[in-house]
């Protein structure tokens, strides 16, 4: 979707103030290299899903400074003519790599790279992060939620609780790339192909005379579609009598079958019980029984393992929001530069919390899949460059427990950051949200069932090679011996 609006300045300020100094200070020019990663998966996971990076790809190649804008930094004061002017003639010139979305990701893991002018590659920070993080935190919700429907329809139902208009509607593409089969937001399925769902709300049934009137006017109007809401007054002693009636006296003898009926209130799990048991006894065995209101992944699991008869769930706030955990924290840090001779100089960050302390150097990921049933054994981050020879047994280890030790045979080799922009041009064609979708499945089936464990799921294997491990511990051990001096 292209912008209706030039987000070129949704930035935070310290990029400029950086750029700006970079520029004074001669570094304008100086290529560095960018790692974004995340470091925590939400709602404690074994895996997060990757996704947003076709609104990364339009940002970037929209990047233009309008002479209002350049009006706005001039009136704060700071900022030099002479950054001003780049700013006005600006031409992004990066090259970025990214893992594709629907790809399971990992902590700390790139998951995108950037390489090019410090001063260009500090500005796209804000923005890389806002569309990774969100959709990768709402796809991820989904493919929870879809894992725990076991199969059934799940519908994304959350455009009114969503936190803004595009919450709304790329948050319904990041759903549909995570697992569900619709949304109920209208653009989306305008604009991404993302099929439109939806029937009947309380108003509907409130508006006519009676409940049997309202089922009764809605079945001839879309008779070929008709899913009625049944819990508007009650649900056994009103809402499926009356639908039943309905069915009988409109559909049946148009020939035609419901569809469903929809509840949205109550003891769900029990109401579909004995909904399931009504149907069934007026020979509409082929309805379907639709839940929503406030589910969750583990609302749904307890409601199945409870015995509920529900064939699809519409599944809103808790989904479109990540309401348990709403922030993904992905992060942008520096991890290279390229010094006059065009030689890549490794840069660590280091804190006493150490899980802040970053995998210096470019780098490459590796996920190594077996041969016998193409299931994802283990990713490897490597120095940008290195090969893992997949025709001989690999021996990976864990980089903090170093003793931890497996070696891995008969498998296959996959690289999975990939060329999106070269020297400013973008060179990746997004997939349809489609294809993305069943590839997302397909790479989530090959994980392993622990992995894929709501509570206390196995940490996948992710192991640096040898080569970027012992790059690391030396750049530890430099700083350390600096501090001791």
């Amino acid at each position: 979707m292209k912008s209706e609006i030039n987000l070129t300045m949704l930035t935070d300020f310290y990029e400029f103030t950086m750029m700006n100094g970079f520029l004074n200070e001669g570094y304008k020019d100086r290529i560095a290299y960018f790692d974004m990663f995340y470091r925590h998966v939400p709602d404690n996971g074994g895996f997060a899903i990757m996704a947003g990076i076709d609104q990364m790809i339009e940002y970037i190649k929209e990047i233009e400074f309008t002479e209002k804008d350049i009006e706005f930094l001039r009136s704060k004061g700071i900022f030099c003519e002479e950054f001003l002017d780049y700013l006005r003639n600006f031409r992004f010139e990066c090259d970025v790599w990214a893992i594709p979305e629907g790809t399971p990701i990992f902590p700390g893991e790139p998951i995108v790279t950037v390489r090019g002018p410090v001063i260009q590659a500090q500005l796209v920070e804000t923005m890389i992060l806002l569309t990774i993080n969100h959709q990768s935190l709402i796809a991820t919700k989904a493919n929870r939620i879809v894992r725990a429907a076991q199969g059934r329809t799940v519908m994304e139902f959350g455009s009114r609780r969503a936190q803004g208009y595009t919450g709304a509607t790329i948050g319904a593409r990041a759903a549909y790339i995570g697992g569900v089969h619709g949304t109920a937001c209208t653009i989306s399925d305008e604009i991404y192909g993302i099929k439109a769902m939806g029937t009947m709300a309380h108003s509907w049934v409130q508006l006519f005379d009676s409940e049997y009137e309202a089922f009764k006017a809605y079945a001839r109007t879309y008779p070929d579609g008709c899913t009625l809401l049944v819990d508007t007054y009650n649900v056994l002693k009103s809402g499926m009598p009356n639908a039943i009636k309905v069915f009988d006296e409109v559909l049946k003898p148009l020939g035609k079958r419901p569809a469903g009926v929809r509840i949205d209130s109550g003891d769900i799990t029990y109401l579909s019980k004995k909904c399931r048991k009504m149907l069934d006894e007026a020979g509409y065995s082929d309805c379907k029984i639709v839940a929503s209101n406030s589910l969750d992944e583990y609302i749904i699991r307890d409601m199945l393992l409870q015995g509920a008869k529900i064939d699809s769930f519409g599944v809103g706030e808790r989904l479109i929001t990540s309401k348990s955990e709403p922030v993904f924290g992905g992060v942008y840090k520096l991890v290279a530069v390229e010094n006059e001779n065009g030689e890549i100089v490794p840069k660590i960050k280091i804190s006493e919390n150490v899980a802040k302390i970053t995998t210096p150097g470019f780098k490459q990921v590796h996920r190594l899949y077996s041969r016998k049933d193409s299931s994802a054994l283990a990713d490897v981050i490597t120095i940008h460059g290195e090969k893992i020879d997949d025709s001989k047994p690999y021996t990976i280890f864990d980089p903090d427990h170093t003793w931890k030790k497996k070696t891995v045979t008969d498998f296959y080799v996959r690289e999975l950051l990939k060329p999106v922009f070269v020297k400013g041009e973008c060179v990746y064609e997004s997939p349809s949200v489609e294809v993305l979708r069943e590839y997302c499945k397909m790479e989530v089936d090959g994980l392993w069932e622990e992995v894929k464990r709501f509570e206390n799921p196995h940490t996948y294997y992710v192991d640096l090679s040898k080569d970027l491990w012992e790059l690391k511990q030396r750049m530890l051990e430099e700083y350390q011996n600096q501090e001791i001096k």
